[in-house]
């Protein structure tokens, strides 16, 4: 395996995570990071919009035969 899946497969767990706390841990998060929930609020559409993105580069690097 190689840096570039690596760093594909790190990202692709961050936007799951990302989505799974907009959805479903909003309270959680503003109740627990206060400061950072002020600068970063939780938006769904700029979290799935992020997994998008993810996913079309994991595409991309999949078509390249990058992974495996």
């Amino acid at each position: 395996m190689n840096i570039e899946a690596i760093i594909f497969i790190l990202l692709l767990v961050d936007a799951v995570g990302a989505n799974l706390m907009v959805y479903f841990g909003r309270d959680w998060y503003l109740q627990h990071f206060r400061t950072m929930s002020r600068w970063f609020p939780p938006a769904e559409g700029w979290a799935f919009y992020y997994l998008v993105l993810v996913l079309w580069v994991g595409s991309l690097l999949y078509r390249a035969g990058k992974f495996f």
